[in-house]
């Protein structure tokens, strides 16, 4: 029996502004194995998917949803910057200085600004390493996910905040996954995608639709028990719980 009653893929864009929606921002839904836009949208803003999701998690069952952008940064940045190696301290230190759910606001407009938020594009968290993903502070290059990162992240926060004890986001809050619980996951469509997108859909929208096909079929298969608890040396083990990990990198 499927442990989740919802299975969401998210694939996300860090241009313009929180308000501004954009075809790079997709979602979509898996319930029962059929996959389908989540409400329908085609283009969404960071703000309506936010609250969008926000309003879905309060109203179904355990759900999983997995967000293609990163969901912290290397232990480079940490020993760099001075901060405590724990998600919820590398939270307030970032979304400090990156407000970037703030109405209007751009992450370019952040960066350069403080000095918190340089970083190294050859640093690399370790699951990016072994599935060969670019830096979160890759800028500028195709398949870049590091302005997404910095965009995504303060949504994050505002889930976490909203939820509070209703959503486990994975691995920062344990490996483990209580049963009942809505779980967010950082998840890489290249890891799952089959082929390039079929006719009449974009990458992006094909790219969300991977991301919750993979998520359902794992669950419906077993698979996914041991994609959230995978066999990692220890010392991986306890660099996720400050850099997070890539569900599905083994």
């Amino acid at each position: 029996m499927p442990r989740f009653h919802t299975h969401i893929g998210i694939d996300y864009s860090g241009a313009a502004t929180p308000e501004t929606r954009l075809p790079g921002i997709r979602i979509s839904t898996a319930r029962g194995g059929a996959v389908s836009p989540g409400n329908g949208a085609a283009n969404w803003s960071r703000r309506a998917a936010a609250e969008w999701l926000l309003e879905a998690l309060q109203k179904t069952g355990p759900a999983i949803l997995g967000i293609d952008h990163g969901f912290s940064f290397p232990l480079a940045w940490f020993d760099a910057h001075g901060v405590e190696k724990n998600w919820g301290a590398f939270l307030a230190a970032f979304c400090s200085a990156c407000p970037a759910n703030r109405p209007g606001s751009r992450v370019d407009g952040f960066l350069g600004q403080a000095q918190i938020l340089r970083g190294n594009a050859r640093w690399r968290r370790r699951t990016e390493i072994r599935c060969g993903a670019k830096s979160v502070f890759h800028f500028g290059v195709p398949g870049s996910v590091a302005k997404s990162t910095h965009a995504g992240i303060p949504w994050l926060d505002f889930l976490r905040r909203e939820l509070g004890a209703k959503i486990h986001f994975w691995p920062f809050d344990g490996f483990g996954v209580p049963p009942g619980k809505h779980v967010a996951a950082e998840v890489y469509p290249s890891l799952w995608r089959r082929g390039t997108a079929p006719r009449g859909k974009s990458p992006d929208a094909y790219d969300a639709w991977t991301a919750a096909r993979a998520l359902f079929e794992a669950d419906a298969t077993g698979a996914i028990g041991s994609m959230l608890q995978p066999e990692l040396p220890e010392a991986d083990m306890l660099a996720a719980q400050a850099e997070g990990w890539i569900l599905g990198v083994r």
